[in-house]
């Protein structure tokens, strides 16, 4: 006669999944909520586990270790794990709402030329290829390049209430200047009417429901830029600069103003970084090395990562196809994919309440020390 099969129960379940942490919120998946739809059905146990973002790097690690735990307990013959993901969402007080929107962050730069709009459409797309739902709003009502970037032609389309509909691409829901001015007509705008249509850009377009709309600041710290932050229900903002010292110095101004307006940033991404030659795969450091690494140290700021210097970021740009979707193995789209991962992870810290959002710093150097 066979000895009788010990009987699973979800308590001895819980109590093995407790062993398991986030690495970004550094508690356990089950004091955290993660654990849904939990079933035991005789031998066979099958659970979801709730992320706070699809852009999370350990998807698959945390889904072995939950695996490995709960197929060592006496009983289970079988275990189904389902990934999933509910982005949330940090309350912001703002004077406009987007209804729908989860999390706002701005992409911003003290300067202009840095290539702050390449990377704020490859970070969109970075996470946009991880399954969350993704919006650009291009603000930079003076020199919109991101219908460009993207090939997108054509003006958006109204509601009979006078909305603005986004315009759809690489499952992008994108709006910009550039679709209401020819390609040849300068904006010639004073300061009201720019207040004017960046309202109308975050109160008046039926951007639905999103995960992330990310912000393509305009640059420098000016009255465009203080409506944004000002205005937005901002969840957090990235600042782009590069190698050189001047960049560097206006990366501090934007950190500044962020500051200023109770705005957490995110982080800094250092671009123009290196370039990778092709011929002898040596990395060459053209407009020196290590400036953005240094300044976030110095302003206790996270480090987001290095985009390197390559002619397919500018190739991709001038026809339509973004890196991040034109080669996406290539060295600068899985740098832009990591950028986009560490953003996720930053508003995920602060939109579970775990810590302060000015002191998001101190917890991502714990993170990054652990």
């Amino acid at each position: 006669m066979s000895a009788p099969t010990h009987v699973v129960r979800e308590e001895d379940v819980l109590n093995v999944l407790r062993t398991v942490q986030d690495p970004d919120l550094h508690k356990d998946i089950v004091s955290l909520g993660f654990i849904k739809n939990l079933s035991i059905q005789g031998q066979k146990v099958s659970f979801d586990v709730e992320l706070t973002t699809p852009a999370c790097p350990v998807k698959e690690q945390l889904k072995q270790e939950c695996y490995d735990k709960v197929m060592e307990l006496d009983g289970v013959s079988e275990a189904t794990i389902s990934m999933t993901a509910n982005v949330r969402s940090r309350s912001v007080q703002s004077s406009i709402s987007i209804p729908g929107v989860k999390n706002v962050v701005a992409v911003a730069s003290g300067k202009g030329g840095v290539g702050k709009s390449t990377a704020s459409t490859n970070i969109a797309l970075a996470l946009r290829a991880t399954g969350a739902s993704v919006g650009l709003l291009d603000a930079d009502i003076y020199g919109p390049s991101i219908p460009t970037m993207l090939g997108i032609e054509g003006g958006p389309e109204k509601t009979a209430d006078n909305k603005l509909v986004p315009k759809e691409k690489f499952g992008l829901r994108v709006m910009s200047m550039g679709f209401l001015v020819s390609d040849d007509a300068p904006v010639v705008w004073r300061g009201p009417m720019v207040h004017g249509i960046l309202q109308q850009f975050l109160g008046q377009v039926l951007w639905g429901d999103l995960d992330y709309l990310i912000v393509d600041m305009p640059p420098g710290t000016g009255d465009a830029q203080l409506t944004l932050t000002q205005s937005a229900p901002l969840a957090g903002a990235v600042i782009i600069t590069t190698p050189q010292d001047v960049s560097l110095i206006d990366a501090r101004r934007g950190l500044r103003m962020f500051e200023k307006v109770n705005v957490p940033v995110l982080g800094l991404i250092e671009n123009m970084s290196f370039f990778v030659c092709h011929k002898c795969d040596e990395r060459h450091d053209i407009f020196r090395h290590g400036g953005g690494k240094r300044v976030s140290e110095e302003l206790g700021i996270p480090f987001l990562g290095e985009i390197p210097i390559e002619p397919n970021i500018v190739l991709g740009g001038d026809e339509g196809v973004p890196i991040v979707e034109k080669d996406p193995g290539s060295v600068a789209a899985r740098a832009y994919k990591s950028v986009a991962e560490h953003i996720a992870a930053g508003l995920s810290m602060a939109a579970m309440e775990l810590i302060d959002p000015a002191d998001l710093k101190l917890q991502w150097k714990a993170a990054s020390q652990s």
